[in-house]
């Protein structure tokens, strides 16, 4: 409140009544931060991409590896205020560009073309009328022309010969060969058939850009989630910087209605959050002080008050982003059959291209004019970008769509091997149980020592205070409940997956499940300790060696469980569970949920056993597991899915991540591997079935029996439209419901 008070340490101001000191950070301390997060690689990179080749996604401008053209930026930058889409968008301009002003000239080819006025019956004659064609025909020749040179040179450069390299080739030979028939042996030229294809390409690749412009928006809309500016709270003042340079410890006041700008943690108020662009959970979330919150995501009916504690690439939408990226940019085994055949075809057409002028110059003499014409038309409608686009369109849009629903791929291979997974193994408690257990009952030892089961439940929850196990939550948080006040322990010392020690007012407290109470050598009766409950969960309270009592824990079924087990079957999919509770306890979950295979009184590092014995059998499995604790199992499964991520999305062993703690998910991204591989397969057999067609009725094989040729133009209109269709039907994905 009285900025003329300045100390420095911290402490009390002596003006306004004891008010605590705020630390003020000079301009310079916060250019600091700001650089250091930058140097460090925490800002907002700037990713490029290629206009023609969606699956190419760089960290710097450049050349693209397949095609030779300029990358252009993906998503927005720090320093502009346009998106990348605006690059992409310049680039697909271009070609519109080139096409609307070479337009009129074809045009004007084709009107003073010999061939074009005998079929339209009109005469169009002049002197030195084969100079105007020769140089309008030039004109469209480099201009039009020209993105095609530049691009092949990138393919030629980088030895990734492609579809601008046939392009290229085939308006060049055609263009060569008019040249030579306008000065050096006086005949009929290509002008116009060149000049048609130049226009038809330069159409075909506007709208093919279009099209894949459509299937490149995910991380680009996802960096629009972040405001550019945000509301900083200094010394009690709000002021509003750009986002990105908000640093760690910040404060940021977020208003009703507004984006919450970076990730943080509620120190003051309570509201309701909508996450859905970014987890995917269509329920808005409630936070209050301590709660995690996401940038981007928007603020409902509350003001709050939010430390900074991400920032740049640590934040959850910079993980996404680099997640989606990573997955667009691997491929699956099915991407790497099209390249192949894509390099293949490449010389198919130069194959096709010479053999056709060979045929038709020597074996069944047309003319030369005639053979040039065809064998233009055989490279050209061989141009492999149709094989090329058709998985990395769909593997971007597939990415896309996971990422709406929540469903983040780390590798398309993972995703690829989804759709034949016959076992889903669930880990049990917080996959398909609530994960908070609850107290049903407490059975007291009829020894002397334990008057109450108020005692014996403080007793237990002092050790239990130590473990974040459910089981262990379950205990402190009915003593928390009933207003126990629980005691101070020593000595503690933690059993994984089996329970813990500790001395509580110099007595040794045992709490742990039947294996430990047995490796303790502590007796149990099993006649007298029957509690005739199999579906809750028996922990064991021993005080000085001496069984106490037991106290009943169950873990509720979550309501969507039983569906997801059912879907899963709906499917052929079988179901497995791995659980550390007792086999009777297993069993009746199982029961409940009608699970395939229980696994019972699993340790956690024998999860990854239970995995290979699955696999051992013949089954492809998909392991659902927290990512942290089931890392093991996760990396031997055949699909390892992390569920339950939230804001720290960068699990390592997971090749599918779900945002949400949600089982249900686990059908979804089964259903998208499907779908995704459907799409492939339908691409995959357009792409090919159009070139073993399209081919060989360019090369002439129908001319001597049903006088059908396949004009360059009309060979240049199909090879563009069968590279639309693939995007076009891979954009059918986005509409697919999971």
């Amino acid at each position: 409140m009285h900025r003329d008070v300045k100390s420095d340490k911290p402490g009390k101001c002596p003006k306004c009544g004891g008010m605590d000191l705020v630390r003020i950070e000079d301009k310079s301390t916060r250019e600091q931060k700001v650089n250091h997060q930058s140097q460090s690689g925490v800002s907002h990179a700037v990713l490029y991409t290629c206009p023609m080749d969606p699956d190419v996604i760089k960290d710097e401008p450049g050349k693209c590896p397949k095609c030779g053209m300029d990358l252009v930026p993906l998503v927005r930058s720090d320093n502009t205020k346009h998106t990348g889409h605006q690059e992409h968008k310049s680039a697909e301009d271009d070609f519109k560009k080139r096409f609307f002003v070479t337009l009129p000239i074809v045009i004007a080819v084709m009107l003073l073309s010999p061939n074009i006025q005998k079929w339209l019956g009109i005469s169009i004659n002049f002197l030195s009328r084969d100079i105007l064609i020769f140089i309008l025909g030039t004109f469209i020749f480099f201009f039009g022309g020209l993105p095609f040179f530049k691009a092949a040179r990138g393919e030629i450069a980088t030895r990734s010969f492609g579809m601008m390299t046939l392009v290229a080739l085939a308006i060049t030979v055609g263009y060569t060969f008019s040249v030579a028939a306008t000065f050096l042996f006086p005949g009929e030229s290509l002008y116009w058939e060149i000049s048609t294809l130049i226009s038809v390409f330069l159409l075909g690749h506007y709208l093919e850009m279009r099209a894949v412009r459509g299937a490149t928006g995910a991380l680009a809309e996802l960096a629009k989630l972040i405001p550019p500016s945000a509301h900083l709270m200094k010394d009690n003042d709000v002021v509003d910087i750009e986002t990105e340079k908000l640093v760690k410890g910040d404060r940021v006041l977020v208003r009703p209605g507004e984006k919450i700008p970076v990730d943080g943690i509620v120190i003051d108020g309570e509201s309701s959050i909508n996450e859905s662009m970014v987890t995917g959970e269509s329920r808005p979330i409630g936070k209050k002080k301590g709660d995690k919150v996401i940038g981007g995501t928007i603020n409902q009916d509350g003001s709050l008050t939010v430390e900074v504690s991400k920032t740049g690439a640590d934040t959850a939408i910079s993980q996404i982003m680099k997640l989606i990226r990573e997955a667009q940019s691997s491929k699956p085994n099915v991407q790497h059959l099209a390249d192949r055949a894509a390099s293949v075809l490449f010389f198919v057409a130069i194959t096709a291209g010479a053999a056709s002028f060979i045929t038709w110059v020597f074996i069944l003499p047309h003319g030369v004019v005639f053979a040039a014409t065809v064998a233009v038309a055989a490279i050209v409608v061989a141009c492999p970008h149709a094989l090329g686009l058709a998985i990395p369109t769909v593997t971007t849009i597939t990415s896309t769509l996971g990422a709406k629903n929540g469903i983040l791929i780390k590798e398309m291979k993972g995703l690829e091997i989804a759709r034949k997974i016959s076992y889903v193994v669930f880990d049990k408690t917080g996959t398909l149980t609530k994960g908070e257990f609850g107290i049903t009952d407490i059975i007291l030892s009829k020894e002397p020592g334990i008057r109450n089961k108020a005692e014996l439940l403080k007793l237990a929850a002092a050790v239990e205070i130590q473990s974040q196990h459910s089981i262990a939550q379950g205990i402190v948080r009915e003593a928390k409940r009933k207003r126990i006040e629980v005691p101070n322990v020593k000595e503690f010392k933690s059993f994984p997956g089996k329970g813990a020690t500790g001395k509580v007012d110099d007595k040794k407290i045992v709490v742990g499940n039947r294996t430990l109470i047995e490796e303790l050598k502590i007796k149990v009766n099993s006649d007298d300790w029957k509690t005739g409950n199999k579906a809750s969960t028996p922990v064991y309270v021993a005080i000085d060696n001496r069984l106490a009592g037991i106290i009943l824990l169950a873990d509720i079924a979550r309501e969507e469980s039983k569906e997801v087990v059912k879907r899963l079957h709906d499917i052929g999919v079988k179901t497995a569970m791995l659980t550390g509770d007792t086999q009777d306890v297993a069993i009746e979950v199982g029961k409940q949920l009608d699970i395939d295979t229980v696994f019972a009184q699993v340790l956690p590092e024998d999860k990854v056993n239970k995995v290979k014995q699955l696999q051992n059998e013949g089954n492809i499995v998909a392991m659902v597991g927290d990512g942290v604790n089931d890392a093991p199992s996760l990396t031997q499964a055949h699909v390892g899915i992390a569920i339950g991520a939230g804001t720290d999305v960068a699990v390592e062993s997971a090749d599918i991540v779900l945002m949400k703690n949600d089982p249900m998910d686990v059908v979804k991204a089964i259903s998208l591997s499907r779908k995704t591989n459907a799409k492939m397969v339908q691409n995959l057999v357009w792409a090919t079935g159009y070139n073993v067609f399209a081919i060989p009725i360019a090369a002439g094989v129908l001319y001597p029996s049903f006088n059908i040729l396949l004009a360059p133009e009309w060979a240049a209109l199909l090879m563009s439209l069968s590279s639309i269709i693939v995007v076009f039907n891979a954009l059918l994905l986005r509409k697919t419901k999971l």
